[in-house]
């Protein structure tokens, strides 16, 4: 993809797949369903995607090709999609990386997550605002010492605010709970499991600062630059996109700049990088540029730790650039 760098391999981290059997799922919650699917959908004036998944997959690489990704993450948007991104994965296994969002208060939950990391799927999503529970809760232990255990896996946990805009399109009812959004809920099970990589994504929606005392203190824990970053206008004074950067970046936190570009379901309008412009504005070089763009949270592939360079760390004495296991990284101690 051209970037203010030149031509560079750019890889998503956070894109939402909108499957057939998602817009099911929601036609289901609906107090007077649609008629069917394609109804649904076309009150929301989206194009319906396929019922065959293989097909949703190669449209999707289409996509990605028409606006040069190499490869992106998709991850299954409502709890019990699992099948979808796997099939989704399994057609284009070179072009996706296959997430699930989940609800750890279903029933029999290990035993599914155990499923869907069987299916070929790699990071498990979680909602607490969602579902209102608590990552510290102890009955969560099982689900995360499973993700530990299994190879490449990643636990994506959204904090701060949470809008779905689909449910609103519908008039879905959305009961969330922000008292469970904390990102400092998580420094207790980060510090538990060491080896076990955590995303929080949107730099925390809204708790910049809580984010980043949360990744000084745990070096497992990576940052998502994805959405449009309208959470900062509950910050005082409010930062520019440059701002948040530059303090992610000259923090001790562990920051993925992962979602260039995030695409949205089966609604790609056009693509920008306002992440690539800002880090070009606050100096970041070429040879991080392509590290951060292309050396996000892709669990499938196993990236050798090597040191990197540039004016960041110039400015920002040993807080060197480390590209980590899944992403690009930043440490005083080591991303």
């Amino acid at each position: 993809m051209q970037t203010p760098w030149g031509d560079l391999e750019v890889r998503d981290a956070h894109a939402h797949l909108f499957s057939y059997s998602f817009f099911e799922a929601l036609r289901g919650q609906q107090r007077e369903p649609a008629a069917d699917v394609e109804t649904l959908v076309s009150s929301l004036g989206w194009r319906c995607p396929p019922r065959d998944n293989a097909q949703l997959a190669a449209e999707w690489a289409t996509e990605l090709d028409r606006h040069g990704v190499a490869s992106s993450v998709m991850m299954a948007s409502i709890p019990g999609d699992e099948d979808a991104a796997a099939e989704v994965v399994r057609a284009q296994p070179e072009r996706f990386h296959g997430y699930f969002m989940f609800n750890p208060r279903e029933a029999k939950a290990v035993a599914r997550a155990q499923r869907a990391f069987e299916l070929g799927l790699q990071g498990l999503c979680l909602f607490p605002a969602m579902q209102r529970y608590s990552v510290r809760d102890e009955s969560l232990s099982p689900l995360f010492e499973l993700a530990a255990r299994t190879p490449g896996a990643v636990v994506f946990i959204h904090c701060g605010v949470l809008s779905v805009g689909v449910r609103k399109k519908l008039g879905l009812a959305s009961p969330f709970d922000m008292s469970c959004s904390n990102p400092l809920d998580v420094h207790r099970v980060a510090l538990a499991f060491p080896k076990l990589r955590f995303v929080i994504p949107h730099f925390g929606a809204g708790m910049f600062r809580e984010t980043l005392m949360l990744g000084d203190l745990c070096p497992n824990v990576y940052l998502d630059t994805s959405s449009s970053n309208s959470w900062t206008k509950f910050l005082t004074p409010e930062p520019s996109l440059d701002d948040v950067f530059r303090q992610a970046l000259t923090s001790t936190a562990q920051t993925a700049c992962c979602s260039e570009p995030t695409l949205r379901s089966f609604r790609v309008a056009g693509i920008e990088l306002p992440d690539a412009h800002a880090l070009e504005r606050i100096g970041v070089s070429e040879e991080d540029a392509a590290k951060i763009l292309g050396g996000n949270p892709l669990p499938a592939r196993a990236v050798a730790r090597t040191q990197c360079g540039g004016d960041v760390q110039q400015r920002v004495p040993r807080r060197g650039w480390r590209l980590g296991e899944n992403n690009c990284r930043i440490s005083a101690k080591r991303r």
